[in-house]
């Protein structure tokens, strides 16, 4: 997983190298070195024996970047064979193709039929700048690309052909690669939807552009890693003794049989280090929650009036609303809560009770975590959107988050394998989880409403809670490993603490 890395969109990737030969310093036929030259060297990392390469070159730009990686692979005695369109290859690309010529031919990409049972296959045929889906011979193509039992021995040349990298969905059939090289900045697609099953393993290679890249003012980035300072400061390490010194917090149950999903986000909110954690079912409801952990206070709350009696105490500083708390009994508290101004952390029931008319607006310090089919319930435009229904683009993953927490003015987390953040200034962080498949487990989303809860409480702001939660909760899932239940997730939350300090 690449960390507190900067993500740029195709756009902003062209403005990029646009600004750099803009500037004079370097030239596109330079960049188109280095980003070959690149893709070459990662080949025989991967494969240290020259062996059998077969390059397959579009007619832009990662075509001419083909190029450039046979006549590398093949100075280094690598068995190369080129197809290509070297008749639409202009400029840079062009002479790229021109200096292949002195190496070895250039078979028509249009007549591959078949693809070698050995060897690597270099897939530089489409990159960034795919817009619509192939149509023809290279559709074609694509959908030879597209087996299984090649992937292993492909590698995708900014991304695999037919990917679009805004949305990270295929326009149409598309390549499955081993391996993906990018250059200068992951983007979108690399990282949501279809497009980390597709890249297989991803490397993003510098190739001299930092100076002149256009990236978001707003700041479109994956999640900061966890580190040492913040291992420290999870771990309390600061010198302030007093339990409520680490935050106070409330975490809103059900009625009688629904009181498991709350009672992991307590655990999960105690583990994530609140120095206190009331759990608040109903009267009726007490008698179940009477079993461990003993740290864990028990409070009732029937209605409104007993948490608008609760949240005049100014040590609380969060409240998560929502697992097992029952749709009905969600609405009738989001009312106090929203007023309250506290710091609020609302999934399941009370996203669901927020897509009533008569739910109340959100503030700045809310987060809310829903899955996509709670995210339909909540914004169905952008929702469908996401797929593109009636005649319309499709829009990404980052951009229906950022557009809704733009909407309800709170942090969206939009869960899923690949998790987005994004908070109502514009700001977007993403987390890709797709090397944990075990962390979709029932109950596993009601752990994460309680580590943002526990992290609210002591006094991060949502943005920032929300980021560092995410992060935690699939540290937490990968320190464990397969047969993972939602459990053992709080339980591995001292570890993952424990590990950043040690």
């Amino acid at each position: 997983m690449l960390h507190g890395t900067e993500i740029l969109t195709s756009a902003q990737m062209r403005a990029t190298e646009a600004a750099a030969i803009a500037s004079g310093t370097v030239t596109d036929a330079r960049l188109m070195e280095r980003a070959g030259r690149t893709v070459a060297d990662q080949i025989r990392l991967r494969w240290p024996e020259p062996g059998r390469a077969t390059v397959l070159c579009g007619p832009g730009n990662n075509g001419g970047d083909g190029y450039v990686i046979a006549h590398h692979l093949h100075r280094a005695g690598w068995q190369v064979s080129v197809s290509g369109m070297r008749g639409k290859a202009a400029g840079a690309a062009g002479d790229a193709a021109e200096r292949w010529l002195q190496s070895g031919p250039i078979r028509p990409l249009q007549t591959v039929t078949t693809l070698p049972d050995q060897g690597v296959i270099v897939d530089a045929i489409f990159g960034t700048g795919l817009t619509r889906a192939p149509v023809g011979d290279l559709a074609r193509i694509l959908r030879l690309l597209s087996k299984v039992d090649l992937r292993d021995r492909i590698v995708a040349v900014d991304c695999p052909s037919g990917l679009c990298l805004d949305t990270g969905t295929f326009l149409g059939d598309g390549a499955q690669a081993g391996l993906t090289v990018a250059f200068d900045s992951p983007k979108p697609g690399h990282l949501i939807a279809d497009g980390p099953t597709a890249c297989g393993k991803l490397v993003v290679a510098d190739i001299g552009l930092k100076d002149w890249r256009q990236g978001d003012p707003a700041g479109v980035r994956t999640t900061a890693p966890l580190d040492a300072t913040t291992g420290r400061w999870l771990a309390k390490l600061h010198g302030k003794g007093h339990k409520f010194a680490h935050g106070s917090a409330l975490v809103i149950a059900g009625g009688p049989g629904s009181g498991g999903a709350a009672r992991l986000s307590a655990r999960a909110a105690l583990r994530t280090g609140a120095g206190l954690v009331t759990i608040c079912p109903t009267l009726y409801a007490m008698p179940e929650h009477a079993g461990p952990p003993d740290a864990l206070m028990r409070r009732p709350v029937d209605g409104s009036a007993d948490l608008e009696r609760l949240l005049q105490d100014d040590r609380i500083g969060g409240v998560c609303l929502g697992p097992g708390c029952g749709v009905s009994r969600a609405q009738s508290l989001l009312k106090p809560l929203l007023a309250s101004g506290r710091p609020a952390m609302l999934d399941a029931d009370a996203i669901t009770a927020l897509a009533q008319d008569s739910a109340p607006a959100l503030h700045a310090h809310c987060v809310l975590t829903p899955h996509m089919g709670e995210f339909a319930r909540i914004q169905p435009d952008l929702a469908d959107s996401l797929s593109g229904k009636d005649g319309q683009p499709a829009i990404s993953k980052l951009d229906a988050a950022r557009q809704a927490a733009q909407r309800m003015n709170a942090v969206i987390v939009l869960k899923g394998p690949d998790t987005v953040i994004a908070a109502p200034t514009g700001a977007v962080r993403v987390h890709s989880a797709y090397d944990i498949p075990w962390l979709a487990t029932a109950g596993a989303g009601d752990v994460l409403s309680g580590i943002i809860t526990g992290l609210l409480a002591r006094g991060l702001p949502a943005f920032e809670a929300a980021c560092m939660g995410v992060t935690l909760h699939a540290s937490a899932a990968r320190r464990f490993g397969p047969g993972l239940i939602a459990d053992d997730l709080p339980d591995q939350l001292p570890g993952v603490i424990r590990d950043l300090i040690d």
